[in-house]
C-alpha cells in the first residue's frame, strides 16, 4: 500500500467567489478557489510549479473593494473576501490584454487561445497589419529545442525554471527594454555557447510554444504533427537511480518528446537532458 505524505493542515478559508460561498485552504490563491469551485478563469504565465510573476494580466478579476482589478493567480484569498469572476469589466480587460497578445505575437501553438478569443468576442486584427511584431525566424542552433521568438509574450517562465526557482543555470534571461525585450542567454549568443544544460526544463513551462522540442517543431513545419493521435505513457527514467517521472508522447509508434508529470514529488515536471532527451536508444531499431 503506498504512503500518503498529509502535510501541514491548513485552515479553511470562506469567503465568495460570484456569489456562492466556498472554502479554500489557507494560503491559496483566487485562481486555486476558482478552479476548485469549477471557475474557468483564462491564464497564460501562471505555472503550477512556479511562483506567479503577474506577467500576462489575462487571470484579473474584481474583488470588491479594490480599486484596480486583481491578478488571481498570486492574490491569495482572504476570509471574508468577495470575488467577481465574470464582471464586464473583467471580461474587457482580458479581451484587450487578448487582442494585444495576439497582434504582436504569434500564438498558433498556445492552447485554448482560439477558445479564449471567441469567448471575449477579441478582434486582434483591429489594431492593422502593422502591429509591432518581432518578425524573427526560429533559432535553430542545436539538436535538442528551438527558440521562436516570434511566439514569446515575455511570461518569464523560462527565466524563472531556469533560474533560482528549479535548475539555478541561470543561463537565460530578460534582455533590452520596450519592443527590444526579448529572452536571451549571455551577449544573445548561439545556445550552443551559453550556459545552457538543455534540460528542456524551460521548454516543459513554455506556455506558448516559443520553446519547443526540435522533433515537434519539424513535424509542425513538415506537417505530421498530430496531438490527437498521441498516446501517453508515463514510466521511470532508467538513466540513473533518482526515480524521475517520465511521460512518453508517441505517435505512429515513434516517441515524439518527453514531458514529466508536474504532482511528481521527485522531479515536479523537471528532468535533466538525459531524462528529456535521451530516448533515441529506446526506438534504435538497427
Amino acid at each position: 500500500m503506498t504512503a500518503v505524505e498529509l502535510g501541514i493542515p491548513r485552515r479553511l478559508l470562506e469567503f465568495t467567489i460570484d456569489g456562492e460561498s466556498v472554502r479554500a485552504p489557507e494560503g491559496s490563491t483566487i485562481l486555486d478557489a476558482c478552479r476548485a469551485a469549477g471557475k474557468d478563469v483564462p491564464t497564460l504565465c501562471q505555472g503550477d510549479t512556479l511562483t506567479p510573476k503577474n506577467a500576462c494580466r489575462v487571470c484579473v478579476v474584481e474583488v470588491e473593494g479594490s480599486r484596480t482589478l486583481v491578478p488571481a493567480c498570486s492574490r491569495k484569498a482572504e476570509p471574508g473576501m468577495e470575488v467577481r469572476t465574470d464582471t464586464e469589466r473583467a471580461r474587457h480587460s482580458r479581451k484587450v490584454v487578448i487582442e494585444l497578445l495576439a497582434s504582436s505575437v504569434d500564438l498558433s501553438t498556445t492552447p485554448r487561445i482560439e477558445e479564449w478569443i471567441a469567448e471575449y468576442d477579441a478582434k486582434p486584427d483591429r489594431f492593422g497589419p502593422d502591429a509591432e511584431r518581432l518578425g524573427e525566424e526560429p533559432r535553430v542552433d542545436n539538436d535538442l529545442y528551438v527558440r521562436d521568438y516570434d511566439k514569446c509574450i515575455l511570461c518569464y517562465k523560462c527565466v524563472d525554471a531556469c533560474g533560482d526557482q528549479w535548475q539555478n543555470t541561470f543561463a537565460i534571461a530578460v534582455a533590452g527594454r520596450g519592443f527590444d525585450a526579448r529572452i536571451a542567454v549571455e551577449h544573445d549568443a548561439p545556445l550552443t555557447d551559453s550556459a545552457c544544460v538543455y534540460c528542456g526544463n524551460c521548454v516543459e513551462v513554455c506556455p506558448t510554444g516559443a520553446l519547443s522540442f526540435k522533433s515537434e517543431f519539424d513535424m509542425r513545419a513538415a506537417g505530421t504533427w498530430n496531438e490527437a493521435a498521441q498516446t501517453e505513457t508515463t514510466t521511470v527514467c532508467a538513466y540513473c537511480g533518482v526515480g524521475c517521472n517520465l511521460t512518453l508522447h508517441v505517435q505512429d509508434n515513434e516517441i515524439v518528446k518527453v514531458t514529466s508529470p508536474h504532482d511528481n514529488p521527485v522531479t515536479h515536471g523537471n528532468l535533466c537532458i538525459k531524462g528529456r532527451f535521451g530516448y533515441q536508444h529506446v526506438q534504435n531499431r538497427d
